[in-house]
């Protein structure tokens, strides 16, 4: 089985002291990444907890955190190596922390967890572990990923995060090659199983699931049914407003939820890697409190089968969603009359066009002039050798 980027990331660190928590969406691949690791460290002494069963809570429950260790390396079967613990769903048992510390700090033991979100990990997990994780985030496929699981480039291209490199390396033969390709991806999105099926009918089925299954384990957090059912009713408000300005007190009143309820929803679904809340560009001051956020979701297999946006807000979604592969992306408002759909690292300007013209180049160069933005780009679903234009499906 093909792995994820993010394989050869952790790697680099698999003998470094800090635990490494890899999060992100339910059914990313996050097991499979994990247990790709765990096999990558052959006869190394080792093993494997998932908590979602309560049996394998129970290993940690001792108050006596040395005989955690005992037990773990008889498991494992070595006490003078380096013992390796690999630990699903820790969002489970916030108390694993703790034991987590004091192995790493009296036993050097390493660690290699996943978590569902940073919510449950910013919300329920104590700061014992400051300094002493790294953080991985793994996301629904980028394209570029979805075009290595599907054997149409190599690893060394799919990871290429150089945004400029590879815009100069576009041509009409590969824009081609892949434009069947972009279609499927932005209809059905980035999830590994997505991917790897080929059966449309299937794939509806599986994203359905996959939403299903947001709701039966991420939102149990919720244990108010009331609470469950707004945040059901927000996501589908959600959905005709992507690539719009969020207006939370419209939304408050359509839901009859006061505005604070909503921003807890809202930074819910964020957390949980469910939406992205996009900010406004800003060298001024702190973007978290720049005002206003355009939303968009975080796969766009999950947003069609949620409900129906046009064929504009599903190529933006899809770009956005490209763009934030490559760092941190911000969008630009000018007083309600003018916008550039987003900016990449404060260095980037790009307007999103399912087919971009001359006109829409020329808007974007006045208003990115103006933020003193020099590298500028027309994202277009159509091909255009003209300077300045780049095709989604080379991005």
């Amino acid at each position: 089985m093909k792995k994820r980027l993010l394989f050869d990331e952790i790697l680099k660190y698999i003998s470094h002291k800090n635990a490494l928590i890899i999060t992100g969406m339910r059914q990313v691949g996050k097991t499979t990444l994990m247990k790709q690791i765990f096999e990558e460290l052959e006869d190394k002494p080792k093993v494997w907890f998932d908590l979602d069963n309560p049996l394998d809570q129970k290993i940690f429950e001792d108050v006596e955190y040395k005989n955690i260790y005992l037990r773990l390396a008889e498991m494992a079967g070595g006490k003078d190596e380096r013992l390796y613990v690999f630990i699903d769903e820790i969002q489970n048992y916030p108390l694993i922390t703790k034991v987590i510390k004091y192995l790493i700090d009296h036993y050097s033991v390493k660690f290699i967890l996943s978590g569902s979100s940073n919510f449950y990990l910013k919300s329920f997990f104590p700061e014992s572990l400051s300094g002493r994780k790294f953080l991985y985030y793994l996301p629904p496929m980028s394209f570029t990923e979805y075009l290595y699981f599907k054997d149409k480039i190599g690893r060394e291209n799919a990871g290429q995060r150089d945004i400029e490199a590879r815009i100069q390396q576009k041509n009409f033969f590969d824009f081609k090659k892949f434009e069947v390709d972009y279609e499927g991806y932005m209809q059905f999105g980035g999830f590994p199983e997505i991917v790897t099926t080929e059966n449309a009918d299937t794939k509806t089925l599986v994203l359905k699931n996959i939403f299903a299954s947001f709701f039966e384990k991420d939102l149990k957090i919720l244990s108010d049914y009331k609470d469950i059912r707004e945040l059901r009713d927000l996501i589908l408000l959600l959905v005709p407003r992507v690539g719009s300005l969020l207006d939370v007190t419209k939304i408050a009143s359509e839901l009859g939820v006061d505005r604070p309820k909503i921003y807890s929803y809202l930074t819910f679904l964020q957390g949980t890697f469910f939406i992205r809340l996009l900010p406004k560009f800003s060298k001024s001051f702190d973007r978290s409190i720049a005002g206003g956020r355009k939303v968009y979701f975080t796969d766009n297999g999950i947003v069609n089968v949620i409900g129906r946006i046009n064929d504009a807000q599903m190529f933006e979604n899809a770009v956005i969603n490209q763009l934030s592969c490559y760092g941190e992306v911000s969008f630009y408002h000018k007083r309600n009359i003018a916008e550039i759909d987003a900016i990449l690292d404060d260095q980037f300007a790009f307007e999103i066009k399912l087919t971009g013209t001359d006109s829409d180049y020329k808007k974007l160069a006045r208003l990115a002039d103006g933020i003193a933005i020099k590298k500028i780009y027309v994202v277009s679903k159509v091909y255009s050798d003209k300077p300045g234009f780049i095709e989604a499906a080379l991005l």
